[in-house]
């Protein structure tokens, strides 16, 4: 089957060796710059959005609606390429992270999504994926009757994972830089990014262990989440249905205190990357994934000299929401 896709990353994004880091921790450890990938900041969701976004343009739809966390980078990646491709975008921003400033509230991926003409509606739950669902729908249906042609990016199960496709074709472009590694650590949240990778290097029959990271549920919660997108994607490409259960790895010891938190795990592996490499991680999503990759080591799930792949997949956007966490974190002196 085929599927529409809007090209918005037209480059590939490159996989660079960590030196420093590899010496510290006895791997052979490299990066791929997924932080690159699209417009406006880039990441990860820009690999996602091509299919999601293709499918618009298929339906000639002049208006995205999309729902995500108050800092999602889904959100703001989805204004910016929507802009680009001439669409009207609504963000619904999600009150997931409880006890935040107003600097949460304002600056970071909010402020970006404003300056990039979004339009910005609220949900008050952060739990509720279904109902964050509707009121999208709901929206939706105010702008057709207004004349538009709205397009849902929808966030709940259910739904056709489209952008799981966008990391199958990435486990593609990485197998055709550097097909020799051992272990990929990678960002586990909706499960599209890590599914779509696991489905991409099986459906080749590379043998790589994809160790997902969690960045909102435990590993519990997240694995049977990570088998229904799977099931899910195989009804959309056959190429999907190589994987196994014993294929779905999790590890959750840096999703405290919870989503959207910095926790100690996730500051020490910001410090470790930023201080060690001269790399920034943001604080949601891959301070709590590059944590993985030492704590794993020093455990003995990733043996010495594995080589091992971490997936940079962005949000650096987010870092500058964020100030209060940080301070705190790192404190002067």
């Amino acid at each position: 089957m085929e599927f529409a896709r809007a090209e918005l990353v037209s480059a590939v994004t490159p996989i660079e060796p960590l030196p420093n880091l590899s010496a510290l921790l006895g791997i052979d450890l490299h990066i791929k710059r997924d932080d690159l990938a699209g417009t406006t900041m880039g990441g990860n969701k820009s690999r996602q959005l091509e299919y999601y976004l293709g499918a618009a343009q298929a339906a000639h739809a002049d208006t995205v609606l999309i729902t995500g966390a108050v800092q999602s980078n889904f959100v703001r990646t989805a204004a910016a390429s929507a802009a680009k491709l001439g669409m009207k975008t609504i963000v619904q921003l999600e009150a997931r992270v409880p006890d935040v400033d107003a600097l949460y509230g304002s600056n970071g991926n909010v402020l970006l999504s404003r300056l990039l003409g979004a339009e910005v509606m609220y949900y008050p739950s952060g739990e509720d994926e279904a109902g964050a669902d509707a009121a999208l729908r709901e929206r939706a249906a105010q702008e057709r009757q207004a004349g538009r042609t709205p397009y849902v990016i929808p966030l709940a199960l259910g739904n056709p994972p489209l952008g799981a496709l966008g990391y199958m074709r990435a486990a593609e472009e990485i197998l055709q830089q550097d097909s020799a590694f051992d272990v990929v650590v990678i960002a586990s949240g909706s499960g599209l990014t890590h599914a779509g990778m696991l489905a991409g290097l099986r459906a080749v029959g590379h043998s790589a262990r994809v160790i997902g990271s969690c960045v909102r549920r435990d590993a519990q919660q997240q694995r049977k989440r990570i088998r229904t997108v799977l099931d899910a994607l195989a009804e959309l490409t056959a190429h999907a249905s190589q994987v196994g259960d014993d294929d779905i790895m999790i590890w959750d010891e840096a999703l405290t205190p919870g989503y959207g938190q910095l926790g100690p795990p996730a500051a020490e592996a910001m410090a470790m990357m930023a201080r060690t490499e001269g790399l920034v991680l943001d604080p949601v999503y891959t301070a709590k994934v590059f944590a993985a990759v030492p704590a794993l080591v020093e455990s003995g799930e990733i043996t010495k000299g594995s080589r091992v792949l971490f997936v940079h997949t962005g949000g650096l956007a987010s870092l500058f929401a964020y100030q209060s966490a940080l301070e705190n974190a790192f404190p002067h002196g």
